[in-house]
């Protein structure tokens, strides 16, 4: 996962796979906080009609039955009070006692595992996958022996294909870190000048324009960088005292994003065996790891765990999406970096083992060395009936074209896909001339479906709430969603969990977004209910008929 926040607007040219910080003028704003829960038929907003799916399944006399579902992420603050009441806890294990009570190979697994963590702490940065790839296969396929480089490269094909790759990758985004660094440090460094060019005046675009162009190099590229700012409606009107506590906070946002991007392009850097401990290329390996549900910095699983269940609280009105029915496991697998196979693995089959029906999978990476062990992880999730959500990227890239792993296709040319348990999601707007995030992935056969995911406010940190805007958002919309049809209708298989979301979506077809998922709209989960209830319900579609008649019996007396 990478962690990046949108702070210094002025900058182009990055595009980051994972969530970013929304910036929204608007803490007040209670529509906008709930607007991803909107009936569309009634506001014309691609909501996913949240309220009314429990309205219609409740009218049809079902009572819900708790579901589990697995936050996969950086992890989770669990007694956030947004999330406390609604957080898994394992009924076979003793809190604390330092002994595994039911034998699950996990000591103290109350609320789920960290698989990023071990005796000596827990991993915070971590490397990219591009790195490891680079720094294990380099000295074979390019040592300094060329007869037996070739000879590698022709025993090895695959891994050779995977390396050439990895190192394009490599060498352009290690570049691209540095360059991010060295601006930002600009930027910091320049707040200064801005505040002198400024003076007294506020930030605005006019009197930013009746500065003199300054003959003096530095505070010529602050004006440039000023005159940026004030085209962003948060700096707009700023007095200068409130413009430089703004900027350093946005600036400190940032370089603290961009500074471990140092390690992780570091090809000699790797934190595993001193952390966590285990014999990392043994991938039969299972148990490791330690019960730190949070971790050193679990914002973004947070703000994931909260879409799917958040509770309203004190004066925070943000609620999730099976806030009603579901519980939250954490099992931490991603780092400040990319996620290992083996932990995704791993995870997978340890929330699978715990009773979670629905995994959420907000992250992805372009090269995936073990992903035949989370291909059977896939399978294994499938044998027994769980779902898994996966957000589909933030490239803005049709997914053919860059495929993040772990994918449910073995090629991206093949037809159908490897399991039928995995839902694929790309993000959508509350702008309905806009209706796909501009940063969301898609495609009109390998990405299931569209739900919200910009400016989606929800739990972080800290006991905190914040928008943040990503398909890592949009994903645990349909996980939540999954969650609900489970909860009341426990039957579901997960392929028709899928097929009911992705047939009664709200269609859309302008700017082309018909053409960029399956279903060529928005989820609606009271539309899905209904689907799921009338083809679906027990798995026998003439129950459906005699649940029906019951009711309307009950309802006239």
């Amino acid at each position: 996962m990478k962690k990046v926040l949108l702070a210094a607007v002025f900058l182009t040219g990055f595009s980051f796979t994972f969530a970013q910080e929304a910036k929204v003028d608007s803490n007040q704003d209670k529509d906008l906080m709930t607007w991803y829960h909107k009936d569309f038929a009634t506001s014309k907003v691609y909501g996913v009609n949240t309220e009314n799916a429990y309205k219609y399944l409740e009218s049809k006399g079902l009572k819900p039955t708790t579901v589990v579902v697995g936050v996969l992420d950086s992890g989770v603050q669990v007694d956030h009070p947004g999330l406390v009441k609604n957080v898994w806890s394992n009924p076979n294990e003793v809190p604390n006692n330092g002994k595994d009570d039911d034998g699950n190979g996990y000591i103290d697994d109350v609320h789920g595992w960290n698989f990023i963590g071990g005796k000596n702490g827990d991993i915070d940065v971590d490397n990219m996958e591009v790195t490891r790839v680079v720094a294990k296969y380099k000295p074979i396929f390019e040592g300094d022996d060329s007869a037996k480089n070739k000879a590698n490269q022709a025993k090895m094909p695959e891994d050779f294909a995977m390396y050439m790759k990895a190192k394009e990758l490599f060498t352009k985004k290690s570049v691209e870190g540095r360059q991010a660094l060295q601006t930002y440090t600009m930027i910091n460094d320049l707040i200064p000048n801005m505040l002198r060019l400024l003076g007294e005046k506020p930030v605005t675009a006019e009197n930013i324009a009746a500065i003199k162009a300054p003959g003096d190099q530095k505070d010529a590229i602050a004006l440039n960088v000023l005159g940026q700012v004030a085209q962003n409606p948060e700096f707009q009107g700023k007095s200068p005292a409130d413009f430089e506590k703004a900027m350093k906070e946005e600036m400190k946002e940032a370089l603290d994003s961009v500074t471990p991007q140092a390690q992780q392009y570091d090809l000699s850097y790797d934190p595993r065996k001193s952390i966590v401990g285990d014999n990392y290329d043994d991938y039969s390996e299972k148990n490791y790891g330690n019960n730190h549900y949070e971790g050193p910095d679990a914002t973004h699983g947070t703000h994931v765990a909260g879409i799917i269940a958040g509770l309203p609280q004190g004066k925070e009105i943000q609620y999730g999406v099976a806030s009603k029915v579901a519980k939250i496991m954490s099992v931490r697998t991603v780092p400040n970096g990319d996620e290992r196979d083996k932990d995704v693995a791993n995870a997978i089959r340890y929330a699978v083992d715990n009773g979670a029906k629905v995994l959420n999978m907000s992250f992805g990476k372009p090269v995936s060395p073990g992903k035949t062990v989370v291909w059977d992880a896939f399978k294994y999730a499938e044998s027994k009936g769980v779902l898994l959500v996966k957000a589909a990227g933030n490239e803005n890239e049709d997914i053919t074209e860059h495929v993040a792993y772990p994918t449910n296709y073995k090629n991206v040319t093949d037809e159908k896909p490897l399991v039928n348990n995995v839902i694929v999601v790309g993000a959508s707007t509350n702008n309905n001339d806009a209706l796909r995030a501009g940063f969301s992935n898609f495609n009109k056969n390998k990405v299931n479906v569209f739900a919200p995911g910009e400016q989606i406010y929800s739990t972080v940190t800290k006991g905190g709430y914040k928008y943040l805007q990503g398909t890592s958002m949009a994903s645990p919309v349909v996980a939540g969603a999954a969650a609900v049809l489970l909860a009341y209708m426990p039957g579901l298989k997960p392929d028709q969990i899928i097929e009911a979301l992705v047939k009664s979506s709200n269609p859309n077809t302008t700017n082309g977004f018909s053409d960029f998922s399956q279903a060529g709209g928005v989820i609606d989960v009271k539309k899905a209910a209904e689907y799921a209830f009338t083809n679906f319900y027990n798995g026998k579609p003439s129950s459906v008929k005699k649940a029906t008649k019951s009711v309307k019996k009950t309802v006239k007396k």
